[in-house]
């Protein structure tokens, strides 16, 4: 399978979709020597922070760390099992925050689910831009916190590994074979628990 196979893996589904979500995967395999497109890397993060959120809170902050400079190596550090094997190749990392303690001290209930929306907009403006995405919850939250001196009103949740898509014979196995694996989903019919 060609990098230009794998770019345009469209899902199997039951109706049709916008073809960006479609046609969005979550890749192991970045071009190590791709330099980040700025305004893409802008758009994508503009997309996050024009997302909905509870009462307009907008909980969430990232770190965006770029390959070459001391904060991604920071993040590669803190990255743990087979993440720390490929998402070193991407052009960025983000780590994202939610903040689940207002200023006030008051709890923020819907942080989390908000910041989720919010990667998922950044996820999805990024592939129609012509990026890669994938997320990952395999990393040292702790390490994060003290390396960055995150405040604890704020909780690591997600690294996000941006780039162009590299070639997937340059992963080590089984992460290479997960790659060229053929996409899958449960069915809908298995995620619908009610449908009255």
């Amino acid at each position: 399978m060609t990098i230009a196979d794998l770019s345009t893996r469209a899902a199997d589904r039951a109706i049709q979709l916008l073809p960006v979500l479609a046609g969005r995967w979550s890749p192991r395999s970045f071009d190590s020597t791709a330099v980040i497109d700025e305004d893409k890397l802008t758009a994508a993060l503009e997309a996050a922070r024009w997302s909905p959120s509870a009462a307009n809170s907008q909980p969430w902050r990232f770190i965006v760390a770029r390959r070459g400079t001391t904060a991604f190596d920071t993040v590669v550090a803190n990255l743990v099992g087979f993440n720390a094997a490929w998402a070193g190749s991407a052009s960025v990392l983000i780590v994202a925050l939610a903040e689940t303690v207002d200023t006030d001290g008051k709890e923020r209930r819907w942080a989390t689910y908000d910041l989720g929306q919010a990667v998922a907009h950044l996820s999805v403006q990024a592939h129609h831009d012509g990026l890669h995405v994938h997320q990952m919850g395999g990393f040292d939250a702790q390490g994060l916190r003290a390396a960055f001196d995150i405040d604890e009103r704020f909780v690591p949740v997600s690294v996000t590994a941006l780039g162009t898509l590299g070639d997937p014979d340059a992963l080590p196995e089984p992460l290479r074979e997960r790659e060229l694996a053929p996409r899958t989903r449960v069915p809908l019919n298995d995620i619908v628990v009610v449908d009255a």
